[in-house]
C-alpha cells in the first residue's frame, strides 16, 4: 500500500495527509462508493452516481482517476467484487 502516491507528487492517497484534503484521500472516497453500492451497479452507474452526490454537498471534486484507483484499493481488500456482467457489488461479510 505504501506504493500508491499522487500522480504528481510523493504524497499518500489512501489517507488524509497535511497535504490531502480529508474528503480526497482514499479512504474517505472509499466509504462513500460502499456507501452508494445498495445494489450492484456498472463502474460509470457508480461514477455517475459519486459525482452527484459530491455536486450536492461540500466536498471536492474527484477524478476519474482517483476514483479508479479507489476502486483497485477496494477490490485489493476484498471490499468489492465483480461479477460476470461487469457489475460491481459490496462483498457480504
Amino acid at each position: 500500500m505504501r506504493h500508491f502516491r499522487e500522480p504528481r507528487g510523493d504524497r499518500p492517497l489512501i489517507v488524509p495527509t497535511k497535504g490531502i484534503h480529508p474528503d480526497r484521500a482514499m479512504i474517505t472516497i472509499g466509504s462513500e462508493i460502499i456507501d452508494i453500492l445498495q445494489e450492484p451497479m456498472t463502474v460509470s452507474a457508480l461514477w455517475s452516481n459519486l459525482q452527484e452526490r459530491r455536486a450536492v454537498g461540500s466536498t471536492r471534486e474527484v477524478g476519474f482517476d482517483w476514483f479508479i484507483l479507489t476502486l483497485d484499493l477496494l477490490y485489493a481488500l476484498g471490499a468489492i467484487t465483480l461479477d460476470s456482467y461487469n457489475f460491481l457489488s459490496r462483498r457480504s461479510r
